[in-house]
């Protein structure tokens, strides 16, 4: 694995970091995000600067107010503009689509979309809006391959670049962030789906993947700080923050999604469905001609923590839409104990051995999910999942080692 290793300036090694604070160690202990902390202290980090903030519909407060709003009718912060991500500051977009350039109809803010955009382009968007501060506060699921880590990490070039300061707000992993796991991003793989060599699973939250970003990954730091959340560890799923979950995007609508998407999106790699169009995505699978025989077929390795329920559905867009298709659908039932990208690989290699009409997608992107050749050849000469996670191990270990510096909760 090729990881650039640096230094950072000393004005940007503490990033300026509002630490985490112990939780109380009762039942009731309750997460309070890097917004909710950041506007106890009157947004004191954002004294005298004309601001900006990268955020979408996740950005709520404990009361599902949208920061946004808040943020508009306080005048202790000067809210100058709003940053959209894929899907948009409203979530009104599907995959792959944003809203444009629009002003808010509930604030009147001019609100810039940043799909698609990267470096000098995105630098530019920054200065045209006038802001000195760019604030980044969206939800992430804990997958490389969801874009708004890549959101995060382009906005942070950006924001360098433009000369403007960078903070970010913190909010749960849901899906714990205990360990990393799955294949690690070769950079010739670097797409929007994966800029940089990280895990398929990262088990960080985004404050600590910005110090990652910071650190390892830019071409120079960025003038960077965080606000942390208090009352969070990384053992916790996301229930157990107390916190309301919005959909972090159309098809991410539960924690139970993101639960198992770090696995089951490398369907969008193949021919089958990968539950888009169904009020379960990522937890249904399948095609036309998949009968019962999958089900018993994953089923029959004792995948530690999850079932497989013989399952038949018709979805409503993408792959096969109006058609009704046959599959699996997917029953966590210790999430402690299930790793979603081995299931995930289990799931491949069985619908290939059951299914003659199996087939990846002809434009391998596979290999941009998982971030290498590996996964599908492996596959392809008829390897066994074991074998297939047995071959990302060493690069695996060599990223838990840079994880582990950048790591600020227990």
């Amino acid at each position: 694995m090729h990881l650039p290793r640096r230094t950072l300036l000393a004005a940007t090694a503490a990033a300026a970091t509002l630490p985490a604070t112990a939780a109380p160690a009762t039942a009731a202990r309750r997460t309070e995000t890097g917004f909710e902390r950041l506007r106890a202290t009157g947004y004191a980090q954002l004294s005298g600067e004309r601001t900006g903030i990268v955020t979408n519909p996740t950005g709520v407060t404990r009361d599902v107010r949208h920061i946004v709003d808040v943020m508009h009718a306080d005048d202790r912060v000067d809210l100058v503009a709003v940053f959209g991500p894929e899907h948009g500051f409203r979530g009104t977009a599907q995959a792959g689509g944003s809203e444009g350039r629009h002003d808010d109809p509930a604030t009147g803010l001019p609100v810039y979309d940043t799909y698609l955009k990267s470096g000098q382009p995105l630098a530019d968007v920054f200065t045209a809006s006038g802001v000195d501060t760019v604030v980044f506060d969206i939800q992430d699921v804990g997958a490389r391959f969801y874009t708004y880590i890549w959101t995060l990490y382009d906005c942070m070039e950006a924001a360098r670049l433009a000369g403007k300061r960078f903070l970010v707000l913190d909010r749960p992993n849901p899906v714990t962030g205990r360990a990393a796991l799955g294949p690690v991003l070769h950079p010739q793989f670097a797409t929007f789906v994966g800029r940089e060599p990280i895990a398929q699973a990262h088990g960080m939250t985004v404050a600590e993947l910005a110090r990652l970003f910071n650190a390892e990954f830019l071409a120079a730091p960025v003038e960077l700080e965080t606000v942390l959340m208090s009352g969070w560890r990384r053992a916790d799923w996301y229930d157990a923050s107390g916190l309301p979950w919005v959909p972090a995007s159309p098809n991410m609508p539960t924690p139970e999604t993101a639960l198992v998407y770090a696995g089951t999106c490398l369907f969008e790699g193949t021919n089958l469905s990968e539950g888009r169009g169904t009020t379960r995505p990522f937890e249904l699978l399948g095609a036309e001609g998949v009968d019962g025989r999958w089900a018993e077929a994953v089923n029959a390795l004792g995948l530690p923590g999850v079932r497989f329920r013989e399952a038949y559905f018709t979805p409503s867009f993408s792959k096969f839409q109006g058609r009704t298709v046959g599959g699996v659908q997917i029953h966590v039932a210790d999430r402690d104990a299930f790793d979603p990208v081995r299931t995930g690989i289990a799931l491949l290699v069985t619908a290939r051995k059951v299914w003659s009409g199996f087939g990846w997608r002809a434009d391998h992107w596979i290999d941009k999910l998982t971030g290498s050749t590996w996964v599908r050849t492996a596959i392809d000469r008829g390897a066994e999942a074991d074998e297939v996670v047995a071959g990302w191990q060493e690069e695996l270990a060599a990223f838990r080692r840079v994880r582990r510096e950048y790591l600020l909760y227990r």
